[in-house]
């Protein structure tokens, strides 16, 4: 069978024999789900069915999901290329019950599907089953073996007990269970049995049915689930290799298509050669060209089908998150089609095709837009090109540190290096010697120096990390010079990224903002019913009751004052906002009967119930009694920012086209921040037509209109906008600025609603588009690539920065009129105002040009003069460097600043990094300036920061880039330069991500 056919086969049998509804895939990329980097299994999506969150109009599933496991709990990463099983992206096949069949009907119908209809031999067959946690209270599933034994006539010896491997989780939090899992025995002799849940690939596990029935909570225990449910899966390829009788999922169908394309771009064959085990085998990959080929082809065509389905799901490389896993799986491919296949030229995104072609049927989604995965694909490649070659540069600086490191200690004395840059591969170190004689010793592939050589584990790591050299290249590469690497060094500097990055991904909410299973089912048997927020939209006072209180650990009866601990009410009814959709929580207060007076700082909603979390300010509130619920008057501004945020979104589809999608947004009473896909910075003239599109909107004081409409209907309105990859209900609210939605469902295909912005959207809005009352873009910069961030004012603060822009434009104006030996002290102040916070983008970048002509005009008299110009340039770098520090922001422990002088000289950056320092002992800062056509960056770290992880020479280096240009120097204190002032904001958004990140 093919394996369209096996897939094909898999969910019939499901559907049309045993009762299960056919549910669509979910992406790879959780949007929904801030707990996950990928969707790492196919219940993932099923997830508040298992929490006791959701119900279903059915209780039986089946379906193929789209899964990555290349970050977090589940990493196969290192794995693909040496495993015949592994793969970063993979399809599992999975059957659930939901509060339905449990174990012996999930154990019936996979010994049926596997030898009535596959026909395996059931001989062949073995399961294991979880021997139980007396720690826990878990006990030894016997349960599940004796189904297996009545079922299935299996044999005692081809039943196994084993531990955590046959205890499922699919997180560090959530529904759990024992299970059972399904293995197929391809020895000869069918002598298999020890093999079982072992390493030889002849023994292999083809499915796994977990019985889900407990809840990991944050402190590790267990506690049972209100309602058992079955998880099932498939390792689609693996069942496939099976079926296909073949010795690896490499050697599937699937994958035939990417063996012809590679072997016409590179001229090798694939020859299906595998290490003896998955563990790198330095040595034995050096000396055996084939296999390294063989790896190398397994590694690309795997890495290019889980980018074109993460990049087709709404993800983009980046610097983090699961943007960051992205972009090394992307490295690691181009790397070892570079190293081990001699593609020098990009060569990943003409894999694409083959990606859409092998499985669009399957998954629609892939033929939507090819095109765009293909030139994100080709982008990083083109980038990464660069940075393949630098950290190859940086290999062989490391190994010349390595060498010299041995040699300081057996000849103790001075030692210099020198090497052919054009070469890499050779090195002299001289030593001058005592007595005026010098020592040359010569290095290179061939030779190894005299006594132990080890890479340390900081540049492996290093290498790791910024170049994209995972560390089986490092000791290939090492190997080959005769070198070791510190490999326990690294893994351990590894350990500490990955939990950095679970605790990055994670994005695990307080325990008082989330809701247990067994604690929602304790609501229920209470008569607690979810919570009614219809008035969520309005702003009048609310009568309601308090029907529980949650201290985060259990349901208590009251709180009180003295306590000051915060807790969350739920009420029978509430017009609070939960946070949702990029809008956050309304805060407010409620008032009980008897006086008890509670500030709710924040708004939640789980499985339903609606979370007021905040703090008792007067005497005690006690469940059952009635209260009074009112929203406190910051919603004002946050529908201000969310109306607006609307329009933005409207006029910047109008200025850049139908590409523009929205990414992300956040919207609070301060501002609105929304990000975008587009290719490019914003220039001014763009910036001003969104703003005026926006204003024109405002000042046209249209009817905010919104209601709930079918979504097969509202998917066919012209001009709608929805978030890509985002799920909705069968009944979607539509907010319309301007055109009633019942004339947009009336008439949908109507060219006039393009006019209007019209968004699917559950937020709180304005009455009308005048109550915005003004509009102003801050800031305009780079997230990731492909990816832009828009943040923008409105209501009163954007009235004020207006009117900043528009007396800066006068104050230009009348120093335009000053004459030449006036200028000095005059641009001083220019500067500052330019340098104030809240000042509209464009505005600010006008005073920029404006400083830079009038400082070449004071320069001009000068000269002409005989004067001498002031090492700060006529700019009082050392103040602003001040008020720069005031606004500083936390970095491990100390302060980070980093600012924009625009017109200071070099010494005058560093003469205000002087007094930066003075003042705070703990600081990383980087001051820069722009000046005829040139960007300087001045850049200083202290001592404990650098520990911490910060040099100055890496951190410079890195902004000065974005600004086309480079530098660096000692870790506490660097310099660089740049070409580019137009990306002088840009760099400085970099520098400060890149310190966030680099300080542990």
């Amino acid at each position: 069978m093919t394996s369209a056919e096996i897939r094909k086969q898999y969910i019939e049998f499901f559907v049309q024999k045993h009762g299960h509804t056919f549910v669509p895939s979910s992406p790879v990329v959780p949007h929904d789900d801030p707990t996950l980097l990928f969707t790492n299994a196919g219940m993932n999506q099923f997830k508040p069915i298992f929490l006791g969150q959701e119900t279903r109009d059915y209780s039986r599933a089946v379906n193929t999901q789209k899964c990555i496991r290349a970050g977090g709990k589940h990493n196969d990463l290192d794995d693909v290329g040496r495993s015949r099983r592994h793969h970063t992206f993979f399809e599992m096949l999975g059957n659930w019950s939901f509060g339905d069949y449990f174990k012996r009907g999930a154990i019936e119908m996979a010994w049926e599907l596997l030898t009535n209809v596959w026909k395996l031999d059931p001989t062949r067959l073995h399961v294991s089953c979880f021997e139980g946690d007396e720690k826990n209270g878990v006990p030894r599933d016997t349960e599940a073996a004796n189904i297996w034994k009545e079922v299935a006539g299996i044999p005692d010896d081809h039943i196994h007990y084993f531990g955590k491997d046959n205890f499922w989780e699919m997180g560090d939090t959530g529904p759990c269970g024992p299970c059972t899992e399904i293995y197929y025995d391809r020895t000869p002799d069918k002598s298999g049995g020890n093999s079982v849940n072992g390493d030889d690939p002849r023994v292999m596990e083809i499915w796994n049915n977990v019985f889900i029935q407990y809840n990991r909570n944050a402190d590790r225990s267990l506690t049972t689930l209100p309602s058992q449910h079955v998880d099932t899966g498939m390792g689609f390829e693996r069942i496939c290799q099976v079926l296909q009788d073949v010795d690896s999922n490499y050697s599937i169908d699937l994958f035939n298509p990417f063996w012809s394309r590679l072997k016409d771009l590179s001229g090798h064959t694939y020859g299906g050669k595998f290490p003896k085990t998955n563990s790198v085998d330095a040595v034995a990959e050096a000396a055996d060209e084939g296999l390294r080929k063989d790896i190398a082809f397994r590694v690309i065509a795997d890495h290019i089908r889980c980018l074109t389905f993460a990049l087709t799901d709404g993800a983009v490389p980046s610097n983090e998150g699961r943007g960051y896993v992205l972009r090394r799986i992307l490295r690691r491919a181009v790397r070892f089609g570079r190293q081990q296949l001699e593609l020098k030229e990009p060569f990943l995104h003409t894999l694409v095709p083959i990606v859409v072609e092998a499985m669009g049927d399957a998954f629609p989604e892939l033929k939507k837009n090819p095109q765009g995965v293909v030139e994100l694909v080709k982008d990083e490649e083109v980038s990464f090109s660069r940075t393949l070659d630098r950290g190859l540069q940086q290999f062989f600086e490391a190994e010349v540190e390595a060498i010299l490191a041995a040699l300081n200690q057996s000849i103790q004395g001075p030692i210099t290096a020198s090497w052919d840059p054009a070469d890499m591969r050779e090195a002299s170190f001289t030593y001058a010697g005592h007595d005026g004689s010098g020592v040359t010793i010569s290095y290179n592939r061939s030779r190894e120096i005299a006594g132990a050589i080890v890479l340390p584990a900081a540049d492996a790591f290093k290498l790791h990390d910024t170049y994209g050299f995972p560390i089986d290249l490092t000791r290939i590469m090492a190997e080959e010079r005769g070198m070791t690497v510190d490999v326990a060094g690294y893994e351990k500097l590894m350990e500490e990224a990955r939990e950095k990055a679970r605790q990055g991904g994670k994005g695990e909410a307080s325990s008082l903002t989330t809701l247990p299973p067994q604690v929602l089912e304790q609501l229920r048997e209470r008569g607690v019913a979810p919570t009614d927020d219809s008035e969520k939209y309005g702003y009048e006072q609310l009568r309601g009751k308090v029907m529980a209180i949650w201290d985060g650990k259990e349901l208590v009866d009251s709180i009180k004052t003295d306590t000051e601990l915060p807790a969350a009410l739920i009420l029978d009814r509430t017009n609070f906002y939960a946070e949702m959709g990029g809008q956050v929580g309304d805060v407010g207060r409620i008032v009980t009967a008897g006086g008890g007076s509670f500030d709710v700082e924040g708004t939640r909603s789980v499985g339903g119930y609606v979370l007021h979390v905040g703090r008792v300010r007067n005497s005690e509130v006690t469940a059952g009694k009635a209260a009074s619920a009112t929203v406190g008057i910051q919603r004002v501004a946050t529908q201000q920012n969310h109306t607006t945020t609307h329009l933005a979104n409207w006029a910047l589809r109008e200025v850049l086209g139908e590409g523009v999608q929205q990414k992300g947004s956040l919207v609070d009473p301060e501002k609105l921040r929304f990000d975008f896909s587009h290719g490019k910075a914003l220039g001014d003239d763009e910036l001003g037509r969104i703003e005026s599109l926006v204003s024109a909107a405002i000042e046209r004081k249209m009817p905010v209109y919104a209601k709930e409409v079918p979504q097969e209907q509202a998917l066919k309105i012209n001009g709608l906008r929805a978030v890509f990859g985002e799920k909705y209900p069968p009944m979607v609210r539509v907010v319309s600025v301007g055109a009633p939605v019942d004339a947009l469902i009336s008439d949908p295909e109507n060219a006039d609603w393009r006019k209007y912005s019209i968004e699917f959207c559950g937020g709180t809005h304005l009455a009308s588009s005048e109550e915005a009352e003004g509009f102003a873009i801050v800031a305009e910069e780079s997230v990731s690539k492909g990816i832009r961030r828009l943040v923008a004012v409105t209501g009163p603060t954007a009235k004020s920065a207006n009117a900043a822009a528009k007396a800066l434009d006068e104050n230009i104006e009348r120093m335009e009129q000053l004459k030449d030996d006036q200028l000095s002290p005059s641009i001083a102040a220019l500067q500052k105002a330019v340098a104030a916070p809240g000042l509209p983008l464009r505005a600010k970048r006008r005073g920029q040009i404006a400083i830079a002509e009038l400082q070449r005009r004071q320069k001009a008299f000068e000269k002409s003069s005989g004067g001498q110009k002031a090492a700060s340039g006529g700019v009082d770098a050392v103040a602003i460097a001040g008020d720069l520090l005031t606004a500083a922001v936390d970095l491990g422990g100390g302060k980070m600043v980093v600012g924009h002088i625009p017109g200071a000289t070099n010494d005058g950056l560093l003469s205000a990094i002087d007094s930066v320092r003075k003042k705070t002992p703990s600081v990383a800062v980087m001051l820069a300036s722009a000046s005829d056509g040139k960007v300087n960056f001045v850049a200083a770290v202290s001592d404990d920061l650098i520990a911490k992880g910060l040099k100055a020479g890496d951190w410079v280096r890195e902004a000065a880039k974005v600004a086309g240009g480079g530098g660096g120097g000692r870790p506490n204190m660097a310099q660089a330069g740049g070409k580019d002032p137009s990306k002088l904001d840009e760099a400085l958004t970099t520098a400060r991500a890149y310190a966030t990140g680099a300080v542990k």
